[in-house]
């Protein structure tokens, strides 16, 4: 098994054109870490470059204890399973499975062995005698895993694997590949841009914009504190609600207005807006941080009113997005709240649950 370190990492394309600048990152041994950002992030990249596929042009990348900047693919003991699952189309599911280990000229019955035993945890079995075209993509899904999987590696590289899969199966693989990373204690690092994919399957997740890693931790930690705006806004479906509003001293103690409504800051969070009073701030609250008239109010907690434009049932939800305080906004309620188009909703935010964030360098000031 094995951790990954990159230190200093740049990636700069001919042209010089800078994908990645200075890249930190420390992979635990046998972790399951998910690099997850915006198309042209640079996590794709990063992936490419562990797997040695892209060259590194700055910085040190080091698998277990070993310098591999210089180190080919096939020598680095990783195997990677690309989006479009790379299968060889003339080739049985037990060929493409077996081919990396018969080209080690591995022993004819330790392949087969290898080959049954992942087929059979992958649920294959009775694929071994079909090419890929007789797949659907979940099977040939499951043969790239497998042909992966036979080789024994230290680490396990994994590019969007889940994207040409309808919703239904990618449901069905994420929670496959989360028991196949328990099942291997393996290293995995999987590239994706859901942030869904992201949440439900990563022991950490590496949120990554324009190149630069912008917070690293568990997806709980991302979720209830967001280091700043980007990681707010990309983290969480449906997104955060983001709010101009301004923060003011109101007897010794702040508030946070927003149009006519002032919420509430809750004492052992006051020391974080020292400096704050006048200043206006971007408020963030998620969907589910609004909670719909009849729900019994909380201390803290503020009733804000809002226009339903459109309301969307979700079965046990209900969307509703609207305006309030001059602002669009989506609230997730219950589906037993109904609320037609045109009319008003009266709302109870969740005040310890707010975020707040300087508009000037869009970091987060109170989680």
């Amino acid at each position: 098994m094995a951790s990954i370190t990159l230190k200093h990492i740049q990636k700069v394309y001919p042209g010089g054109v800078k994908v990645i600048e200075d890249l930190n990152l420390e992979i635990q041994d046998r972790e399951f870490i998910v690099l997850v950002g915006p198309s042209g992030c640079g996590k794709s990249t990063t992936l490419r470059m562990i797997a040695g596929l892209e060259e590194v042009s700055g910085g040190e990348l080091y698998i277990g204890d070993r310098l591999v900047n210089e180190v080919v693919p096939k020598e680095r003991d990783i195997a990677m399973v690309f989006q479009n699952y790379a299968l060889y189309p003339h080739m049985t599911v037990y060929k493409n499975m077996a081919f990396a280990l018969k080209l080690r000229k591995t022993d004819k019955a330790l392949i087969d062995q290898k080959v049954h035993e992942a087929a059979r945890i992958l649920d294959i079995e009775h694929l071994l005698n079909r090419k890929p075209r007789a797949l659907s993509g979940g099977q040939r899904q499951r043969v790239a895993l497998g042909r992966a999987m036979v080789r024994d590696p230290k680490v396990f590289l994994l590019d969007e694997p889940l994207s040409n899969l309808d919703a239904k199966l990618r449901t069905q693989m994420r929670t496959e590949i989360t028991k196949l990373h328990k099942r291997l204690q393996t290293t995995f690092v999987y590239v994706t841009h859901d942030q869904t994919e992201a949440m439900t399957m990563g022991d950490r997740i590496v949120v990554m914009k324009e190149g630069v890693i912008q917070q690293v931790d568990t997806p709980q930690n991302l979720y209830d504190a967001p280091c700043n705006l980007f990681v707010a806004g990309f983290i969480g479906s449906p997104q955060m609600n983001f709010m101009d509003a301004q923060v003011r001293l109101r007897d010794g103690k702040y508030v946070v207005a927003l149009g006519p409504y002032e919420l509430p800051v809750s004492p052992e969070k006051q020391a974080a807006l020292e400096g704050y009073d006048g200043k206006n701030v971007t408020l963030g609250i998620r969907p589910e941080d609004f909670h719909a008239e009849g729900a019994l109010l909380a201390d803290g907690d503020c009733i804000v009113e809002m226009q339903v434009d459109i309301a969307e049932l979700m079965g046990a939800d209900t969307y509703f997005h609207g305006v309030c305080a001059g602002t669009q906004l989506n609230v997730r309620a219950p589906s037993h709240i109904h609320a037609p188009a045109g009319s008003l909703l009266r709302l109870a935010v969740d005040c310890k649950k707010m975020h707040l964030f300087d508009q000037e360098s869009q970091q987060a000031i109170l989680n």
